[in-house]
């Protein structure tokens, strides 16, 4: 199961960009998404957002 990025909540620091092992996380203009198709649900992105911006899909 993949991580989503709530944007509104998103502030665009990088962090998860940053962390993520597989860099499946890209930006553009600001907003991040993750491509669900390399993630590998291993959680780094979500432990490391500062604003409780990224959950697992449902």
């Amino acid at each position: 199961m993949a991580y989503k990025i709530d944007n509104d909540k998103c502030t665009s620091c990088g962090e998860c960009k940053e962390s993520c092992p597989v860099d499946c996380i890209s930006e553009e203009n600001g907003v991040y998404t993750i491509d669900a198709d390399e993630c590998v649900d291993c959680g780094t992105c979500e432990a490391n957002c500062p604003s409780d911006a990224i959950a697992q899909e449902d």
